[in-house]
């Protein structure tokens, strides 16, 4: 499924009747409308990252890929919670995705990644309050939504697998699978091919 280069190009499938139950269709994948997403909503290119909120790289990597975002307004973020270090995180998963039935999703994930300490509930809690949150809301939301939320955590984690993911961060930028945290420079450099094989096609 995947090419053997630096920044693999994808076989995703176009969304048709045929394949939109599938795993690795391009709609599953860039525009799941379950995970809202940040940047320009309808713009030209699509950034993936499978990441986990204790994952060290992924807080540097959130401050990049906001940074793309301002400077290049024809980028759209998708944030995929994949939380690969158990416990705490799966909490903090879920409740990142229960705070978007209150249209918080960005605000909780911006709070979440931005949490400096070791993470418990209590301190989790405090901050998506500090973001905005109606917590009652929230717990309330953890609850209603909970099949809802585990079926995001579980296509998340089943999708992460298929792409070869052996860690947080993963990164797909449209038909690119992208290892590891580039800097700015590489990042623009990935995009513009990105753009590139999307054109060619």
């Amino acid at each position: 499924m995947l090419a053997s280069t630096a920044a693999a190009t994808l076989e995703l499938q176009r969304a048709d009747a045929a394949s939109n139950e599938n795993l690795l269709n391009s709609e599953a994948v860039l525009h799941d409308p379950r995970i809202p997403a940040d940047g320009n909503p309808n713009g030209d290119l699509t950034i993936v990252e499978y990441f986990d909120y204790r994952c060290l790289s992924c807080k540097q990597l959130n401050y990049l890929l906001q940074k793309i975002a301002r400077e290049d307004e024809h980028v759209r973020l998708v944030f995929k919670d994949w939380p690969v270090f158990g416990g705490i995180s799966i909490y903090m998963a879920r409740v990142a995705l229960a705070a978007k039935f209150q249209n918080k999703f960005l605000e909780a994930h911006n709070a979440l990644i931005s949490l400096r300490r070791a993470p418990r509930e209590r301190n989790v809690l405090a901050s998506l309050a500090g973001a905005g949150i109606d917590i009652s809301r929230l717990k309330r939301d953890l609850s209603i939504h909970k099949k809802e939320i585990n079926a995001i955590l579980a296509r998340n984690q089943q999708q992460a697998a298929a792409f070869g993911f052996e860690g947080t961060p993963g990164l797909i930028i449209e038909q690119l699978r992208v290892p590891g945290v580039f800097n700015t420079r590489d990042f623009k450099k990935f995009i513009a091919e990105a753009r590139a094989a999307t054109n060619a096609n």
